[in-house]
């Protein structure tokens, strides 16, 4: 952790410490949400995703402005087949979640396509409403052929490269073993290793926004290290927005988390774009829209979208 991330966490505790939570809705000024409003986005996700469920974590570490039990919202054991570092040549400038900055400024990006666009043929975490929305009714999930990379002339290999047993020929060949047999080893990059990750949601007072935590577990259900989480992450993101941070509300884990900082000016953007396109948008669905956001910055963790933006 750098020395300055160090002082902006302390100062963001002291600040958290001494001062209330938002008490009054800024959403359609600002972005942002106050804990009641947070609470009841938690409620629709968790009614429009099953997968996502309420916790609440270590009662020591529970924030009063909360519910006991729904401190946090957490997913669990969310696939990841492939490497964000593998669609790097996907990038797509022109996606609907592309949020320009002011000049000067760093600007939040998507960096991916959907990695089974291939198969399905189409780009993006969801398919597109027709209206720059995405619909979050569209799976995500990775097909086959995506996880696998389908079958190529260049992957058969060739007879040249099959190997014969040297100090073998046919008279030294034992019996009920075929004379000068060929021996082939499947390549290691054909072996699919999918990775598992716990996803985390909770409320940060300072910035008074959702934040995004990701803990992974290799295939043998081993836990990541942070260099690892960092693959599987796009590379925009990896550089600039990627912190490693005590997980609130649970004691002794520390997790990959995506930064909170500009999360209140591309939500409000987001939901900006929706209005004018004549879509309705209520607070309620904040972070269905918000993990559509998310979608750009960890493209190949397949986590569930159930719900389209504008409806039950």
């Amino acid at each position: 952790m750098s020395l300055k991330h160090t002082l902006h966490t302390l100062f963001k505790q002291t600040v958290e410490a001494v001062a209330p939570p938002l008490s009054k809705s800024q959403f359609e000024a600002k972005g942002v949400l106050t804990p009641e409003e947070f609470v009841a986005a938690g409620d629709y996700l968790v009614h429009a995703c099953p997968t996502w469920t309420w916790e609440g974590g270590d009662p020591k570490k529970r924030r009063t402005y909360f519910p006991a039990d729904k401190q946090f919202l957490v997913t669990r054991k969310v696939p990841c087949v492939r490497r964000a570092t593998e669609l790097e040549g996907g990038y797509n400038p022109n996606s609907e979640f592309a949020v320009a900055g002011e000049e000067g400024e760093d600007a939040w990006v998507a960096t991916h396509q959907d990695p089974a666009a291939s198969a399905r043929g189409a780009g993006g975490a969801a398919g597109d409403g027709g209206d720059g929305i995405p619909n979050i009714d569209d799976d995500a999930k990775p097909s086959a052929a995506a996880g696998q990379g389908g079958a190529k002339e260049d992957d058969i290999p060739d007879i040249t490269d099959l190997e014969l047993n040297e100090g073998e020929d046919e008279a030294a060949a034992p019996s009920g073993r075929a004379p000068g047999y060929l021996r082939a080893e499947e390549p290691a990059d054909n072996i699919m290793r999918t990775r598992t990750y716990d996803l985390y949601i909770t409320y940060d007072q300072y910035y008074q926004v959702p934040r995004f935590w990701l803990v992974g577990f290799d295939e043998s259900g081993k836990p990541l290290l942070p260099q690892q989480v960092m693959e599987d992450v796009s590379e925009e993101h990896a550089r600039k927005t990627i912190t490693v941070d005590p997980l609130p509300h649970l004691s002794g884990l520390s997790a990959a988390s995506i930064h909170p900082c500009r999360h209140a000016e591309v939500m409000k953007k987001l939901v900006d774009n929706l209005l004018e396109a004549g879509r309705e948008f209520r607070v309620q669905q904040y972070l269905v829209l918000f993990l559509k956001f998310i979608a750009s910055v960890v493209p190949t963790i397949q986590y569930d979208y159930t719900m389209s933006v504008g409806g039950e």
